[in-house]
């Protein structure tokens, strides 16, 4: 999104803003599942319209069971296998999500301290928000554009910065855009003020940093269990189908087979609330 020479929003903005939403779409997002799906696409920043994403993974889960249904004809280890299929968008969206959140965390210090030096050599709260948008890159320069740019259009800057807690999860944000709402109302050295909400994010990154080494070992063991049932698994069977065919052929160890997937996956989850640690 780039700013035209006459210092309006950018085109893309405008019409983002100002497009008609259909009746279609408003139907569809009134939907419970895809107003979640909305809300992840917008922390990810993918750009990907929800329902095409919802469209892809239904493609996925189909897919899945369809071919896992040809192989093996069996309904049940084949509908398992879609629901592998049909959940991967969601692992990938959650992954961009993690990886966002924290670029952005270690960018918001530097545009703090930008925005604080801004305002301490006179310029306006405006100009600081637009100097960072120019100066970093995504995602910290890419919010903070969309701000100037919402800004732009006629919304106040304290109001298009809060707009950004629906695109991105980050309490530091939220830290940011509660103090600017206060100093709109009241007033005060927002500089310093700034500046010292930077030290802290610094200091809780310097701290979050030694528990990510701390953890290191929770995590590897993570993987391992993940992953070391199902080498096993398939190194049996490529060695001998036969004989770890009958967990496609008996009824009950199918149910155990899904049973075992199931405690995988339980354990995975349960191990990654272990190690993760908010600081």
């Amino acid at each position: 999104m780039e700013k035209s020479g006459n210092g309006s929003p950018s085109d893309g903005l405008t019409v983002e803003l100002l497009r008609e939403t259909s009746s279609s779409e408003k139907f569809i997002f009134k939907l419970p599942l895809l107003r979640i799906v909305k809300k992840l696409v917008d922390h990810s920043g993918v750009t990907i319209n929800p329902s095409r994403f919802v469209l892809l993974t239904v493609i996925m889960f189909i897919a899945g069971f369809v071919v896992l249904f040809a192989l093996k004809g069996i309904a049940l280890i084949a509908l398992l296998a879609a629901v592998v299929t049909g959940l991967v968008p969601f692992f990938y969206l959650g992954y961009r999500i993690k990886q966002r959140q924290t670029r952005f965390a270690e960018q918001l210090p530097d545009a703090l301290t930008m925005i604080a030096r801004s305002l301490r050599a006179g310029h306006s709260l405006t100009s600081a928000v637009e100097l960072v948008s120019q100066e970093l890159p995504e995602p910290a320069g890419g919010l903070f554009k969309i701000a100037y740019e919402q800004q732009q259009l006629g919304m106040r800057i304290a109001e298009s910065l809060g707009t950004l807690l629906d695109k991105i999860d980050s309490m530091d944000l939220h830290f940011f855009v509660t103090i600017i709402r206060i100093n709109s109302e009241t007033g005060g050295n927002l500089a310093e003020i700034l500046e010292k909400l930077a030290d802290t994010i610094r200091s809780r990154l310097q701290i979050r940093r030694q528990v990510q080494t701390y953890t290191a070992e929770g995590r590897m063991s993570q993987y391992v269990l993940m992953l070391l049932p199902v080498s096993v698994f398939g190194a049996f069977y490529l060695r001998n189908p036969s004989y770890m065919g009958v967990f496609f052929t008996e009824q009950v160890c199918q149910m155990s087979l899904v049973a075992a997937v199931l405690a995988q996956i339980a354990g995975f989850f349960i191990i990654r609330k272990i190690i993760d640690i908010r600081i």
